[in-house]
Formats: C-alpha cells, sequence, structure tokens
C-alpha cells in the first residue's frame, strides 16, 4: 500500500462566508462573537495540542484512556473494512488508539488547517502503510461530503475531543442531523462528550496556569491581524473563561482592557473597557442529556464508555 495521501480539497467549492466576512458580522454584531472555527490556523492548531498536555485539562488523557480501554468492543460494533472518517482530525493522536484493532480499510481526515492536516496525515500514512489515507481540507461544521473514491463497507464518523460542546444543544442537534444525512444509511457515530461536573475542575481546565489557553485565545487575534491587516493590539485584551451553570456550558472570552478601535479597512469597531469578544461556548452533559439529544437528531444510542470517576464519556450512536 503506498504511504501517499489523497487529498481533496473541498474548500474550492464552498460558497460560504469567507473569515474576514465573519470577523466584519462578529465585530458588527452586539454582544460581540466570533465562531471557535477560525482559532485554528497552524498556529493555532499547535497551541490546541500544547493545550491538551497541560496537567489541567483532563479531557484528552480521560478521553484516550478510554478510548483504549474500549477498543475491543469499539471494534465489535463497527466490524472490519469501515472508512474511518475523523471530523476535526488535528494531529490524528486519538485515532492512533483505534486503528490498529478496527483495521479500517480507508481514514478520512477532515479539518479546516490545511497545512496541520497535511502533516499529521502523512504521518499516519507513513507510520500505517497498510492503510489508505484520505484528507479533506473542509469545514464540516458548515457542510460533510464524502469525495468520491473513499467508499468504505461500513462509515464510521469518529468526533473526538468533546467538540460536539461548541455549538449549543440546538446547534448540536442540528449538526448531528446533517452528518447523519451526509452519511450512508447504516453509518455509524463514535463522538467524545465531556460531561457536567465540579465547577472548579471545569474552569481550571480552560485557565490552565501555564497560560497555554489564554495563548491559544489570544492568537486569534493576531490572525485577525496577520491575514485581514485587522489594527488590534492583542496585548490590550485578556483571557476570559467561566462555567455559566444555568447554560451548562464553559464560556470564553476576549476582554478589552480599555476603550480602544478595531480597524479593519472602512469599518471600524469600538470597545469598551471590559466588553467581551465571544470566541467559544463548550458545553457539557450529562450521559442521559446526550443519548436524549442523539435521539431527537435521528440516532439510536448504541454504547457509552466512561471513566471511573465520570469526567468524560465516548458514545457510539447508530443511524440505523
Amino acid at each position: 500500500m503506498s504511504t501517499a495521501v489523497h487529498f481533496h480539497d473541498q474548500h474550492v467549492d464552498e460558497a460560504g462566508p469567507s473569515f474576514g466576512d465573519d470577523v466584519i458580522a462578529g465585530l458588527g454584531r452586539s454582544p460581540k462573537a466570533l465562531s471557535p472555527k477560525y482559532f485554528y490556523d497552524e498556529r493555532g492548531s499547535l497551541l490546541f495540542e500544547s493545550i491538551c498536555r497541560q496537567p489541567e485539562y483532563y479531557l484528552t488523557r480521560t478521553e484516550e484512556g478510554i478510548l483504549a480501554a474500549a477498543a475491543e468492543e469499539i471494534a465489535s460494533l463497527v466490524g472490519p473494512e469501515s472508512l474511518l472518517v475523523e471530523l476535526g482530525s488535528g494531529a490524528s493522536r486519538k485515532v492512533r488508539l483505534l486503528l490498529e484493532t478496527l483495521r479500517p480499510s480507508r481514514y478520512l481526515g477532515v479539518d479546516i488547517s490545511r497545512d496541520f492536516l497535511l502533516q499529521s496525515t502523512r504521518r499516519l500514512a507513513a507510520d500505517y502503510p497498510w492503510l489508505e489515507v484520505h484528507a479533506a481540507w473542509a469545514d464540516f461544521s458548515a457542510r460533510l461530503r464524502l469525495p468520491t473514491g473513499v467508499e468504505g463497507r461500513r462509515v464510521v464518523a469518529f468526533f473526538p475531543g468533546s467538540s460536539i460542546g461548541n455549538f449549543t444543544p440546538v446547534e448540536a442537534e442540528a449538526f448531528l442531523a446533517r452528518l447523519r444525512r451526509a452519511l450512508p444509511p447504516g453509518s455509524g457515530v463514535l463522538i467524545g462528550v465531556d460531561l457536567v461536573k465540579d465547577t472548579s475542575a471545569l474552569e481550571a481546565a480552560y485557565n490552565d496556569a501555564a497560560g497555554v489557553t489564554a495563548a491559544f485565545n489570544l492568537n486569534l487575534l493576531e490572525r485577525m491581524r496577520r491575514e485581514l491587516g485587522v489594527a488590534v493590539e492583542p496585548g490590550n485584551f485578556r483571557h476570559l473563561a467561566y462555567f455559566d451553570a444555568a447554560s451548562s456550558r464553559i464560556e470564553m472570552h476576549l476582554v478589552s482592557r480599555c476603550r480602544q478601535t478595531l480597524v479593519l479597512g472602512e469599518c471600524r469597531f469600538d470597545f469598551a473597557r471590559g466588553e467581551t469578544l465571544h470566541t467559544e461556548n463548550s458545553c457539557k452533559y450529562s450521559r442521559k442529556g446526550f443519548q436524549a439529544l442523539a435521539r431527537r437528531a435521528g440516532y439510536r444510542p448504541s454504547a457509552v464508555w466512561s471513566d471511573a470517576e465520570a469526567l468524560f464519556s465516548v458514545h457510539y450512536l447508530s443511524s440505523d
């Protein structure tokens, strides 16, 4: 088997708003907000990988432990020779815990960060020469299309990291319903979901002592300046993350330290001192609560695994 990666550029077919369009729209609304998908330029992707190694960030190591322990059970549900589609593949670390046990015939990594996607899938192809590796540069949150040539006996979407929490519950239900329609009948979804727990543990995970999450959040401003020419001084903002119990979610913001104006072309955006730019939600669920959401999206919850401390959960959803 060749170790080359089959690359599919799906951005060329997308007619949605650009980064610049969304920055203008997001800074122009009240309250100001931007999608967390724009965190993931190459530097942002590297910073996120560093976040995952911080001691406070329990999500990654807990999910990896669950996947390693449940790999045999997952393989029995998925079956051999599947097409494994990883959404938001990033460094493709977690999928390595499953590949030898699942033995899919094809792997498709889907990510919004082109360079990071190519680097990680090339490493994957080199390390697993028996696996046919595909990479799709695409915004799966807006639209997912399986490229031609990646058909499999069974399709399983792998969505780790509790990235489903970046959507509100209404958005998450709509996303899962779109995913079900985009995949062939009988497909499955293996998805990581963070669980509701002690507020101090939740807030610590998004406020690591090393300041990596703060740098990740502030990199959004660096990206706006670098790619769009926005007149902004990132040092005039600070990172804020807290748990909103009423909405059962972590909210992440950039807080303006002073009165200031961001300029993009002819557009000017005024910030009052203390005004925030809302950059991310990370919703937390109970196991039963997420299963109910999945049912509303048209899935049948088939299995769920968790750790001994009930910090995190991994669900297998069937669409048949």
